[in-house]
């Protein structure tokens, strides 16, 4: 507020709405009181933090209006060559109605005051008139008339020995006799009229002469240029460009014919003599134009559009015989590098003014598209087959050879990427995406990097779903995920195989996929190499578009460690045939059995604990360096268990309103169970604050049924040293060590969680 406020106080406009109001901003200068000094020095006032901020704005402003004008020139380039186009074409016309006239109107002339070329003879015929013959005996022709007269031959002896530089001077010299004796009156309008008849007629000869030279396929280099200079030093530019562009592409068109692309050729090599010979002919046409025309609009915007059908041409050339079938192939590399030749060749260019790589990727993004596409569907299509007959074994990578005769197992520059323990499935995916991202310089010219990782993160989307088919129990509901339909799986059927594919998805997900993405940063491309030494996560976070990415990778994985907890979750609940081991009559019935516990957890929670102890000795040797996600794994699947039992409504319908109501036996054996849950969590360092706030919860709910038949539920629970002796007895005869006092780690995630706070719940029920 205080911001907006200063503003219109110093007049600056003010955005309202995105719209900014100009007229408020400008009433400060139409007062009359207006101070120009007073103004000024307000503007000087401005604190550090403000001028910041406008050069901020100022900045940001330049920005958007240089991008503003970026968008509006290549909005309506094309609409400007075409009308330069059509103008220069209109100037050519105009030159030769121009030439039509003048020699209809020396015709017409001539006609009418009967001139014939005879009449200039020295002798008269003998059927000449008296007048005529007294005309022309009673003086005699000027010197300027007789070399006007004789003009004409002169001219044609120089046009028949093609001395082109002399026939122009003497045209030029014609030009100015004429002037000079229309001026002057020192040549008789007959003499005039002829002289300028001569001209136009030698000039157009002359005219065709060269333009013919032109489309001579022997004119070339200083012959080519010097008969383009001549005809336009005749007045007629737009014609002596064009035979200028034609004579280039006749050229080039000829030397194409020594090409032979075939199917079985080499597709790179076919690009680079095709790319020498076309850039090499664009670079030359625009040398010989500039040298000759200069910088004029209206022949380099003709250029432009020459060059640019040329280059649309040859990339037409290129996709049929070279990048068609790589790109079907789903020969990614094969296909970037034809791009990078064509690209490296016509990038030259831009020293002589032309940028044509704009059109070039145009053109050929479509064909690198599908190469992408089909790349990506080979690395799905060959890890699915993988993952058929994978037995979800984590091994360390075998030294298969890449593509180029390099090791996957010992690549330079990414050796430390490959020395994790995966699947078969799981190296199979990623040594192809590593592969995949050998050449990536071309996606990132053509702006192809989001797609790239668009299409990277919906194959292992399509992997992390064939993931989930191997679960057991998640067939039926997991068969329909897109891109894994119909594709046979071999299930995971023991413990150790179910957390390897958590093993294959999460080492995927946050160290191997971002690091091969990283070469898709163009600031990485240079110093990949040193950015090596770094951890991938610090690298990530340089990148906002990598980052949602990543997270995105996460998501996925999350979806296989929810569907894995679930499972688990639901085997531990219910038996095979549906019943439920966890039930309200497991605690109302205790009450009138027997007069104590016996001193046990639940069975359900003890095998809930048992397993939890089994993954967790199964984690410690998969996740080495990576404890932290075996810590969230138990501690997601502790939850599901829990969270279960919280939001069975039919449980605590049992509970709250019957059959029976809940007795101290019951009240004491659910406590114990619960207080067992938060050991052994809190012991295996996966207590987690949501854990702990739901058993609170689900004890405080217990305890208010209890206490809804009239009596105290801290009257008849033991003190929590009992509780935790029990507890402590129930690990260790389940096969898990004592508890040690302060045997915890200070980085796990749970490390600020105490294992004693369920005893505030009865605090809070005495209250």
């Amino acid at each position: 507020m205080a911001t907006a406020k200063t503003a219109r106080s110093r007049g600056t406009p003010v955005k309202e709405n995105g719209v900014v109001k100009i007229e408020e901003g400008l009433n400060v200068f139409k007062s009359d009181k207006f101070d120009a000094d007073s103004f000024v020095q307000s503007k000087c006032s401005l604190n550090e933090k403000e001028i910041r901020q406008l050069c901020s704005s100022l900045s940001d402003l330049k920005k958007a209006s240089a991008e503003e004008m970026r968008r509006s020139v290549y909005a309506n380039y094309t609409a400007f060559i075409r009308t330069s186009k059509e103008i220069s074409d209109l100037e050519g016309e105009l030159f030769s109605i121009r030439n039509l006239l003048s020699t209809q109107a020396t015709l017409i002339h001539g006609l009418a005051e009967g001139v014939h070329l005879d009449s200039f003879s020295v002798k008269v015929s003998e059927g000449s008139t008296t007048n005529s013959l007294v005309s022309f005996e009673d003086r005699e022709l000027s010197d300027l008339e007789k070399w006007s007269i004789e003009f004409p031959d002169l001219l044609d002896i120089l046009l028949a020995e093609k001395r082109v530089d002399e026939a122009l001077a003497t045209l030029d010299e014609g030009e100015r006799v004429a002037s000079v004796g229309k001026e002057m009156k020192t040549i008789s309008s007959s003499v005039l009229k002829f002289l300028e008849t001569a001209i136009v007629e030698r000039r157009q000869r002359l005219a065709d002469q060269l333009a013919e030279a032109a489309c001579q396929p022997s004119t070339r280099g200083v012959e080519l240029r010097a008969a383009i200079s001549a005809l336009k030093k005749l007045g007629d530019g737009p014609r002596a460009h064009n035979l200028l562009l034609n004579a280039h592409l006749q050229r080039y068109q000829y030397n194409m014919q020594s090409l032979r692309p075939s199917s079985t050729s080499y597709g790179g090599a076919y690009t680079a003599a095709l790319s020498q010979l076309v850039f090499s002919a664009i670079a030359q046409a625009a040398s010989d134009a500039l040298a000759i025309f200069g910088n004029e609009p209206a022949f380099t915007s003709e250029l432009v559009m020459w060059a640019t059908r040329q280059t649309e041409d040859f990339a037409l050339l290129v996709k049929r015989h070279a990048l068609a079938s790589s790109a079907a192939a789903g020969g990614l590399r094969a296909a970037a590098e034809c791009v990078q030749i064509a690209l490296g060749h016509c990038s030259l260019l831009e020293a002589r003014g032309l940028t044509l790589c704009p059109v070039l990727l145009k053109l050929f993004r479509p064909s690198v598209e599908q190469a992408l596409d089909a790349n990506l569907k080979r690395i799905e299509e060959s890890t699915a087959a993988l993952a058929a007959a994978d037995d979800w074994v984590l091994t360390y990578p075998p030294a298969v050879s890449r593509h180029g005769g390099r090791s996957l197992g010992t690549t330079t520059g990414s050796a430390t990427a490959f020395q994790h323990k995966l699947t078969s499935s799981a190296h199979r995916f990623n040594l192809m995406v590593q592969d995949f991202f050998e050449d990536v310089g071309p996606l990132l010219s053509m702006q192809l990097g989001g797609q790239t990782l668009e299409g990277l993160f919906q194959v292992f989307n399509s992997y992390v779903n064939l993931l989930i088919k191997a679960l057991p129990g998640s067939m039926e509901e997991e068969a329909n995920f897109e891109g894994s339909r119909n594709k046979i799986v071999r299930m995971a059927e023991f413990e150790a195989q179910q957390i390897a594919l958590l093993a294959n998805a999460s080492l995927l997900a946050d160290e191997l996929l971002p690091r091969a993405a990283m070469k898709l940063s163009p600031v990485n491309q240079a110093n990949y190499k040193d950015d090596l030494r770094r951890r991938p996560l610090d690298r990530q976070n340089r990148h906002p578009e990598q980052r949602e990415w990543r997270r995105r990778l996460v998501s996925s994985v999350d979806r296989l460690k929810d569907t894995f907890c679930r499972q688990h979750a639901l085997d531990l609940i219910f038996t095979e045939d549906g019943d439920s081991h966890l039930t309200a009559d497991m605690y109302i019935n205790l009450d009138g059995n027997g007069d104590e516990l016996e001193g046990l957890p639940s069975p359900i929670f003890q095998e809930l604990y048992m397993k939890l102890h089994r993954m967790a000795s199964i984690a410690a040797e998969m996740f080495i360096g990576r404890e932290r996600f075996a810590t969230l794994l138990l501690m997601r699947l502790t939850e599901t268990v829990i969270l279960w039992l919280s939001e069975d409504q039919s449980f605590w319908d049992d509970i709250e309103e019957g059959p029976k109501p809940l007795g101290p036996l019951g009240l004491q054996q659910f406590y114990l169970d619960m207080k067992f849950v938060m050991c052994f969590a809190s012991q295996g360092r996966y207590l987690s604050r949501n854990l702990q706030r739901v058993v609170n919860e689900i004890i405080s709910k217990a305890m208010e049924a209890f206490a809804a038949t009239g009596m105290d539920p801290n009257s008849v629970l033991p003190e929590d040293d009992w509780f935790n002796e029990i507890c402590q007895e129930a690990m260790e005869r389940l096969g898990g060590k004592k508890a040690i006092n302060g045997d915890r780690d200070l980085n796990s995630p749970t490390a600020s969680v105490s294992a004693q706070s369920v005893s505030s719940v009865r605090s809070l029920g005495s209250s």
